[in-house]
């Protein structure tokens, strides 16, 4: 009898749950209809946030008539500010913090630079904080032919590492006039890999017969299940030794100063190290920098975040669903 009541409990919150779902699913479906191909952009004055955050911990620290004469101070100034003829001009700040190996994150950056560059005039400024340990050659170029969209437009551009900036990373971070990073941040790698293990001889063994077809000498030169031949082989490094020229020489031609051939060796380096071969001109935090900007200048963050999908929703929504289901 308690199996059946336990089995009748069990039918009844599934019920609820796919009455749920469907509830959901036209809600969504109303919004994504209204919203569709809507991006959430984001735009944070720093300078005002670091003063609420000032005054926040002051009111802790002061006495009453000491935060109210800070109070009194800053008022002063903003009415300063708003009367003066010749505001604090702009910095620009977005980030590419999350680099992965197939530079996903360019697809907010992107945007990010364009809505920059719609209203930012030549010789204003823009801060990138760059985190990646490289990726895949197209993925990242793509990522620095943005940045170089910057500086086409006659914007001063600094990249800021405060942890790695390598490979791909770092052939971001050399497009910019001027690269800071923390102590021991990682920066370099200047060089090409490629790892592709290969069965070949597995599928011999076991007697397994593998086809492939091609048109063309070098359309597939080492694969992961075909044999792998002197001539492909050969053609297959020498492809990777083009693109690591083509990577030594679009770094040297944002960085000449450097010795191209002590760098590109592969290595990386911690910001001293980093400093000293020419790769980083100043070994600093991106807060500490952003904060000395801060004062002269209005400092405005900008980010896009795309929202998720109406499929994306309803999955998440489902799962969280289920889990509870199964939980109970």
């Amino acid at each position: 009898m308690e199996f059946l009541q336990n089995l009748g409990l069990f039918f009844f919150q599934t019920l609820i749950i796919i009455m749920g779902i469907i509830a959901v699913i036209l809600t969504i479906a109303a919004v994504a209809i209204k919203n569709k191909n809507h991006k959430n952009f984001e735009i944070e004055i720093l300078n005002e946030k670091h003063q609420d955050q000032k005054v926040a911990l002051q009111s802790i620290l002061l006495t009453a008539d000491a935060l109210k004469k800070e109070k009194k101070k800053i008022k002063a100034e903003e009415k300063a500010e708003e009367k003066n003829e010749s505001p604090k001009p702009p910095v620009y700040i977005l980030d590419f913090l999350k680099g992965d190996i197939n530079a996903s994150s360019v697809d907010h950056f992107r945007e990010e630079i364009s809505a920059v560059l719609s209203v930012a005039e030549k010789g204003q400024s823009v801060i990138i904080n760059v985190e990646s340990p490289g990726g895949v050659v197209h993925g990242y170029g793509l990522a620095a032919a943005q940045i170089l969209r910057l500086r086409d437009h006659g914007l001063d551009v600094t990249v800021c590492v405060d942890k790695v900036a390598a490979s791909g990373g770092y052939m971001m971070a050399c497009v910019a006039h001027k690269i800071v990073c923390s102590p021991f941040a990682i920066i370099g790698s200047i060089g090409v890999v490629a790892q592709v293990p290969n069965f070949n001889k597995l599928l011999k063994k076991y007697d397994v017969d593998f086809k492939e077809y091609t048109a063309g000498d070098y359309k597939r030169t080492v694969s992961l299940l075909g044999e792998i031949t002197e001539k492909g082989e050969k053609k297959f490094i020498e492809q990777l030794e083009a693109t690591h020229l083509l990577f030594k020489s679009f770094v040297g031609q944002f960085r000449p100063h450097m010795d191209i051939s002590k760098v590109a060796t592969g290595e990386y380096w911690f910001g001293q190290d980093a400093l000293k071969m020419g790769l980083v001109d100043e070994i600093l935090t991106s807060d500490d920098f952003i904060l000395k900007k801060m004062k002269t200048h209005k400092m405005i963050k900008i980010s896009f975040e795309k929202k998720p999908s109406l499929s994306e929703k309803i999955s998440e929504f489902v799962s969280q669903a289920v889990s509870s289901s199964v939980q109970k």
